[in-house]
């Protein structure tokens, strides 16, 4: 395993935008500002991406320009890597034995690497048009639903037996591709997965019992929902990339209602994550620097707007750590980047 140390740049997020509009409300968006650091990655323009926290609190990601998973420790800024082999890596996963399971994007396979050797099994996708394996995420029982955006496949992986089974999406007629380009992709408390259909104006869902495809349509016909999260009602939130929007869909009615982002049409909303006081944050990366922006689903309301020291290019997948009320996310700007964020103040 390759070793590297670096010496973190702790970036301090000093810059609130936005706070006086905020403050004639009564509330200070600066007590509600989360706390950005970011380590510069020791591999150059590598495409760090897609973190996730490791049972040892070490931060997990992938390379997806350079090919490698690598891991860094925060406490100490120390960086070690393995080599994909090409795989083009495009995110990653770990289970509770420090196993990591990653998505071969450009080589049609989801890899089991052991951390400790870089020894590396491939689970083969068992279609060859399912060549992009893009999104992964751990169900209740430790088996893996994941994403193939270009192959347009919603995918379950069977851990123990390595049984790969594929629900095609689908189909988009016109424009470039024919895919539906299923992307984000998160679990629901009943444990279904939900998934964005980001060529289209479409969210899916699966019934994990018969394998069926469900798809809700969002009102805008140029909605474009790239990540989601789920909130502990069962509420989808997603990012509407192409129209600089943040949209709830409520299942059990269909109602969908959405709010125009604080950088506007034109901020390309992009990595997203949800803390247990169910406020969403998320990533405007239309906007250089990238802005880190959070809502507070209660009430409605975007509390916070903070801007990304490096500049992030584009941050793609954010993960959230509830024991340190962290955010990880990684940069095109070659950084892993930390959002610790503020407790839920409470107004009398």
């Amino acid at each position: 395993m390759h070793h590297s140390s670096m010496t973190p740049l702790l970036i301090l997020a000093a810059v609130s935008l936005g706070t006086a509009d905020v403050v004639a409300q009564g509330q200070s968006r600066i007590a509600n500002d989360p706390k950005l650091d970011e380590w510069e990655v020791p591999w150059a323009e590598s495409r760090p991406r897609d973190p996730y926290v490791g049972p040892d609190g070490r931060i997990w990601f992938v390379g997806q320009r350079t090919s490698y998973a690598a891991v860094l420790d925060p406490e100490t800024g120390d960086f070690e890597q393995c080599d994909l082999d090409n795989a083009g890596p495009h995110n990653l996963i770990v289970d509770s034995d420090g196993m990591v399971y990653y998505a071969g994007n450009r080589a049609s396979h989801i890899g089991k690497l052991d951390p400790e050797t870089c020894e590396i099994e491939k689970i083969m996708m068992p279609d060859e048009r399912a060549r992009d394996p893009h999104t992964l995420v751990w169900d209740a029982s430790g088996d893996i639903w994941f994403t193939v955006q270009q192959g347009n496949f919603i995918g379950h992986l069977t851990t123990a037996t390595g049984e790969v089974k594929l629900i095609p999406a689908p189909e988009v007629e016109g424009g470039r591709s024919s895919s539906s380009r299923p992307y984000g992709i998160k679990m629901d408390s009943k444990d279904r997965p939900w998934v964005v259909l980001f060529n289209t104006n479409k969210i899916a869902t699966v019934d994990p019992e018969t394998f069926e495809l469900e798809t809700f349509d969002l009102p805008a016909e140029d909605a474009r929902p790239r990540r989601l999260v789920i909130d502990s009602k069962d509420i989808i939130w997603y990012v509407d990339y192409s129209r600089g929007y943040l949209g709830s869909l409520n299942p059990e009615t269909g109602e969908v209602r959405e709010w125009p982002n604080p950088g506007g049409e034109r901020s390309r909303p992009y990595a997203a994550a949800i803390d247990e006081y169910d406020r969403v944050w998320f990533v405007e990366t239309g906007l250089d620097p990238n802005t880190f922006v959070g809502f507070d689903t209660e009430t409605e309301e975007f509390i916070s707007v903070v801007e990304v020291e490096s500049g992030g290019g584009a941050i793609r997948h954010m993960v959230y750590d509830e024991k340190t009320k962290s955010i990880w996310f990684g940069t095109d700007t070659n950084t892993i980047g930390r959002a610790v964020v503020p407790p839920k103040r409470t107004t009398s």
